[in-house]
């Protein structure tokens, strides 16, 4: 097996064309993949949706389509020696997941489609506009005001007398810190007073969960990215254990055994990117392309979770969830 056949490095992972395959081809189109957490491969839940959407637009992978796959784990610090991994296996657009390796992404010259977690990308300067992006990014953007307006009116919901919110996120990431901004700013809307909480690394949880014991809030919210997403068994333990209602903004939380989540329909966002690379495997240049929202949000509810922290979940808060795990 060849040495670019398996994972050479952190996070690496490269699906290859066979030469006889390649030899009859008229073109194979190379995709990459880089994101700050676990790589986003060909058969996990995302590059599933990416594989399955460009093969209805004609590339079969083994034939006509490449994928490589990098993954940082949770260290952006080895985000742009994968990106040079990527560069040297010669793709052709590379599909990103957080802000820290869309910037990286951006960076490289690449043609990048954004399928989640960058946040703003007006905001964060990743592109200069939603409808004539400039540079080598588009993708999917999220509405930062919208959604932690809607995330606090779903725990009001829960706790009509809620009066005051953690809110836990990275400070090291700017499209995190621009989403906290934001649901600061919702929060003033609402009348409920935010606890700020911003980590840089794992051992900053403890802090927190020191912040939350010494005066505590009447619910959390966690603003995801890789590296509160590898520390979520730690907050759902905590959320638990002190009986603190929490929602997230990723549904895989909720089935870890977090309470609530609210956001874009992750299938959407990443079905809709795949049309994006279609569209630059056929010669169109992302600064043609404009920054696209999310159509679909998902509201998911964990029951099991609701009574092992003895709330009683209102009716017309349980009628609105999309998916509810018991």
């Amino acid at each position: 097996m060849r040495r670019r056949d398996f994972i050479a490095l952190l996070g690496g992972v490269a699906i290859t064309v066979p030469r006889a395959t390649m030899g009859q081809a008229a073109r194979v189109y190379r995709l990459g993949t880089l994101g700050a957490g676990p790589p986003i491969t060909p058969t996990s839940a995302d590059g599933s949706i990416l594989v399955a959407e460009l093969a209805r637009r004609g590339y079969t992978l083994g034939q006509n389509l490449a994928f490589e796959a990098r993954g940082a784990a949770g260290k952006p610090g080895e985000l742009p020696r994968l990106m040079q991994e990527l560069k040297q296996a010669n793709i052709d657009a590379v599909v990103t997941a957080s802000y820290p390796a869309t910037l990286v992404a951006k960076a490289s010259g690449i043609p990048t489609v954004i399928a989640s977690g960058s946040g703003d990308p007006v905001a964060t300067g990743l592109v200069a506009s939603f409808a004539r992006p400039g540079g080598n990014v588009t993708g999917i953007a999220d509405d930062a005001s919208m959604l932690s307006t809607k995330r606090l009116s779903l725990l009001k919901a829960l706790l009509p007398q809620l009066h005051r919110v953690a809110v836990l996120w990275n400070k090291d990431d700017l499209a995190m810190s621009l989403r906290y901004e934001a649901s600061a700013k919702a929060a003033q809307d609402l009348s409920v007073v935010v606890q700020p909480l911003g980590v840089r690394e794992p051992n900053d949880f403890d802090e927190a969960f020191d912040a939350m014991r010494r005066d505590t809030p009447d619910a959390i919210l966690m603003v995801s990215d890789s590296l509160t997403l590898l520390n979520r068994r730690r907050v759902i333990d905590f959320a638990a254990e002190h009986r603190l209602p929490t929602i997230y903004e990723a549904d895989s939380i909720v089935r870890d055994g977090g309470l609530m989540y609210y956001g874009a329909d992750r299938g959407e966002s990443f079905a809709r990117a795949a049309a994006l690379v279609d569209r630059i495997f056929k010669g169109a240049k992302p600064a043609d392309l404009p920054v696209e929202q999310p159509t679909r949000y998902v509201f998911v509810i964990n029951l099991k979770t609701a009574k092992a922290m003895d709330l009683i979940v209102p009716n017309s808060l349980a009628t609105l969830a999309d998916d509810v795990v018991e």
